[in-house]
Parts: C-alpha cells; structure tokens; sequence
C-alpha cells in the first residue's frame, strides 16, 4: 500500500478506513493554553472530586453497582457514542465491552455499532445472531491494512460474548452493525441484486451492467489499493454507475422490510463509490465531512429500521460534538447525530494519564508506544489529580469552577492510526457530554500478528 498517491488516498489507508480521526502532525496548542496556578488548580479538582463517579474496573462481568451512575447520565438516550483516545488500547476496548454488557441487561440495548465498513457489520452480525463463519476468520478478511486496529483479542472475546447471549435469549438478541464507508463487500453486491431478481427481474441487466467491475473479487486490502490506483475520473464514473443504480431501485418505492434493507445496501454502495471519487488532492475536507456524515446516516438508520437502542464505538473525535481540526475535519458524527436525534444521542468520551498503544510508527511499522503522565497544561494533568483511580463525571451538570475549566480548550491526547502525534486543543465539556477517564492504559493485544 505504500506506493499509493499522497493525498486523500494516504489518508484513507493511514487514518480513515475502519479506523477513526487521525489528525494532521502540523497542528498544535493554541497559546491561549496556558498552566493553571496551583491554587486555581486544586478548586477546579475539587469541584471534580464532588462530581466524580468512581469505577471499579474496565473488566467486564462481576458486580456493575457502579455503572448505575452512567445508567441515569446516559438517560434516555437511543444511541450512546463511547470514544477512544487511542485506537489501541487494552482499557477502552473493555470498557466498551463492559458497558455494553451492562446496557443490555439494564437499559434495554441490543446493538453494538463499530467503525468499520457496513458489509464487514453484516457479517459480523450474521454470526452474532445465527453462527454463521468462524469469527476469527471473518475479523482476518475484514480488519486488514488499517482495519487491523480492530482485530484484536477484546473485540473477539466481545463478539464471542454477544453469541452466547443470543444462544440463550434467541428471541431477544443483541446485533452487530459496521457503519462506515471504507469498502462494500461482495455479500453487499449479492444482496442486491438477489432482491432486484427476486422483485424487478426486469431491472437486473441493468444493475449487472451498473455493477460491472465494481463487486471485490480480491481481499480487502488489495481491493482498496487497487480502486485508489484508478484514474480519478474512473472512479468518478464508477460512482455515476452507482448513483444510476441507487435512483433505480428507488424511483421503484421498495416496500416491506427486504426493500428497505436492499434499498440501504444500494445506498451504502454509493456511499463507499462516491467517497473514494473525491479529489486526490483538493477536495480532502469534504472527503472527510462526507464520511462523518454518511457514518451518522448509517447508525441512525439501523436504529430507526430495527428499533434497538445503539453502543457506538469510534474515536473521540468521530463520537464527539466539536472538531479539534476544522480546516481537515469540519463536523463530525457525533454532531451530524445530535443533529438528527437530539437529545436521544449522548457522547461519552475518554482520557487517560499514562499508558501503552499500538500504533503505525515513522517507519510504517505497526509497534507498541508508551506516553509517561500528562505534563503540566494538558487536559489530563488535571484530570488525573482527582481521588479516584478511574472514574466517569457528566460534563453537563458538574459544579463550577470545573464546568468553567471544561469549556475552556486545551492540550489534550487524541491518538490515532499515527505516533508521534501532537496534542490538539479540546474543549472536553463542548465536545462531550460524559467523561470516563482512566489513569493507566496498556497497548491491545493484536491477533495474527
């Protein structure tokens, strides 16, 4: 993959695909962020430590009279996106588990939402709720390049866990949903084309034709890096074909729910053809606008056609409200969320003080980094002097002088695909609405590797 352009394409298979933000090296803080004193320091803890929840561990089963706390912050809400600020670490990943867990047998949730592509969420899914494939292998095929992220021992022991769930409460079971844009899988193609058979026979030349050289017949890397090598004006009539197909199905009405669900497959096709004919070189913003946008429309349509209340997995970043890099990044999911669902989205995000990732080095290698306690100035500093190892705090109703200090952005760790990394100025409490912070993180453990 490395001998692909710069560009748009560099960022889909360094930061983007199946993977959340990675932010530009060029950044820094503001001069604005300046150290608090030690006695305005010590109020603003003060304020936390009142505020603070604590949490006995990120390890999922056992006792969870702690999570309660998260129970009456998330409320009523109908999706729940829960952030990273590493893509690697052994500590969020089992905290997303953990209360997931909690939430379906507390709160009534039933999906758990990943950032990865639609079609690899199908198959995972399938799994999930009939056993279908061997997981494993699903996450080999599926997490390649930077998608390798996700295939790692937490994820398949969640996976697994969701399984045996169903096993037991077949008639109640938890789903698995992708609903990101980084490839559209041949189970996606068949899908639809297997409905146009079955309900518009009269239309399936014209989608064969639509579709010619579109469907993957290679694995997923060597797809993308194939596709990305096309002329930009291939690609761009490829993505024609694609709407062309899309508006066919639809001027059709689809009814009754194999419709709808052929007419989102459709949908998701085009958004993976489109995304990829962007600009190389001009267009990378909107590139990036598009993909959080298509992210939100994607989750808020599985939770509106199956009915079920969403975990949402991503980095802060994508999770949050506000960008930390508005040239590169302009909205985000969790923006274009609250958006369409109101109140009924809440965006939980993480910090941590000191701890251990993976992540693609200068080399372009894959390796386990290490970060010592947040320096003076950061997010974190403070954070990490509250009285409690690990703990959650709502950033809507904490007391002041914290809520005054959480407006205010400021350096703060939001590592993705990339290291070294500089922090970005984050205001935690415009950017999220529930904080989980942890004092140590180690690196997940990758599989097949």
């Amino acid at each position: 993959m490395k001998s692909l352009r710069t560009g748009l394409v560099l960022t889909l298979l360094a930061g983007l695909t199946g993977t959340a933000l990675t932010l530009p090296q060029t950044a820094s803080a503001s001069a604005s962020a300046t150290t608090m004193t030690t006695a305005t320091e010590g109020t603003v803890v003060a304020a936390l430590d009142r505020a603070a929840h604590p949490l006995r561990t990120v390890e999922p089963g056992g006792d969870t009279r702690d999570l309660r706390a998260l129970d009456r912050m998330i409320g009523g809400a109908k999706v729940v996106g829960v952030g990273e600020a590493t893509h690697s670490s052994h500590d969020f990943f089992r905290m997303k588990h953990r209360l997931f867990r909690h939430l379906v047998e507390e709160k009534g949730f039933r999906t758990f939402a990943l950032e990865v592509s639609w079609s690899t969420g199908l198959r995972l899914n399938d799994y999930v709720l009939q056993g279908k494939g061997d997981p494993r292998r699903i996450m080999r095929e599926e997490f390649q390049g930077t998608y390798l992220w996700w295939n790692n021992t937490d994820y398949l022991a969640l996976v697994e866990w969701m399984r045996a769930h169903n096993r037991q409460h077949p008639n109640d079971p938890v789903r698995f949903m992708g609903d990101d844009l980084g490839w559209a899988g041949p189970e996606l193609y068949d899908k639809v084309t297997d409905y146009v058979a079955r309900a518009h026979p009269d239309l399936l030349a014209r989608f064969t034709e639509l579709y010619r050289g579109l469907r993957p017949t290679v694995s997923l890397g060597a797809y993308m890096e194939q596709y990305m090598n096309r002329p930009l004006a291939e690609r761009r009539e490829m993505a024609a074909r694609t709407g062309k197909a899309l508006e066919l199905l639809r001027k059709r009405t689809p009814r009754g729910t194999a419709g709808a669900w052929a007419l989102q497959h459709a949908t998701v096709i085009d958004q993976v053809a489109r995304f990829y004919s962007f600009d190389d070189q001009t267009q990378h913003a909107e590139a990036m606008r598009y993909r959080d946008q298509v992210m939100a429309d994607n989750t808020a349509w599985w939770q509106r056609h199956t009915g079920t209340k969403v975990l949402l997995s991503a980095h802060n970043a994508h999770v949050g409200f506000e960008t930390p890099d508005p040239a590169n990044y302009p909205r985000m999911q969790g923006a274009f969320l609250r958006d369409r669902l109101g109140e009924a989205y809440v965006s939980v995000g993480f910090t941590f003080d000191r701890g251990s990732f993976n992540s693609t080095g200068p080399d372009g290698e894959v390796r386990r980094f290490t970060v010592g306690a947040a320096g003076a100035g950061l997010n974190e500093h403070t954070l990490d002097r509250v009285g409690l190892r690990d703990y959650a705090v709502d950033l809507r109703t904490v007391p002041q002088p914290a809520r005054d200090w959480l407006d205010r952005a400021r350096p703060t760790r939001s590592i993705g695909t990339v290291y070294p990394e500089r922090e970005y100025d984050i205001s935690l409490a415009r950017t999220h609405d529930i904080l989980i912070h942890l004092h140590r993180v180690e690196a997940a453990r990758l599989r097949d590797r």
